[in-house]
């Protein structure tokens, strides 16, 4: 059969070409404040970068940077997702933004906090997680 070849990646576990290629797409328009909705799952961590209208400007998600399987899901992942959309919001001018939270993923606080650590200001955070009102069915009684 054989050696099994293996092939290690220097630095982080970041995909290098994946991530040059998300912050080569940047939006034209030149913004100073806008909304960043934090989608926190327990599979995926989806960060949106929009102006104050609500149109969106940039996205990415822990998956678009070659994270696969359950190490999406981390905060390690939301961090790192956290950065690229930060690098972004600088090079169009981004200086404050609100923040709006939905979910109860492991990466809802570490995306949130990267962003911050990169110099842009956040003006205010809230949590729209969605909660049921009255939840799923329940069972019928059994029958002996």
């Amino acid at each position: 059969m054989g050696k099994k070849r293996i092939v290690r990646k220097q630095g982080s576990s970041v995909n290098a070409g994946l991530r040059a290629r998300a912050l080569s797409r940047i939006a034209k328009k030149k913004v100073d404040r806008g909304t960043l909705y934090i989608q926190a799952t327990y599979n995926n961590t989806i960060i949106t970068l929009t102006d104050k209208k609500g149109n969106a400007l940039m996205a990415s998600s822990s998956g678009s940077l070659g994270f696969k399987g359950a190490k999406k899901s981390t905060p390690f992942a939301a961090a790192k997702v956290g950065e690229l959309v930060a690098e972004k919001a600088q090079q169009i001018g981004m200086s404050e933004v609100d923040v709006v939270i939905r979910g109860v993923g492991p990466g809802r606080e570490s995306g949130m906090r990267s962003f911050a650590a990169k110099g842009i200001s956040i003006s205010g955070i809230k949590d729209e997680t969605p909660v049921p009102f009255n939840g799923p069915r329940p069972k019928k009684p059994r029958r002996v």
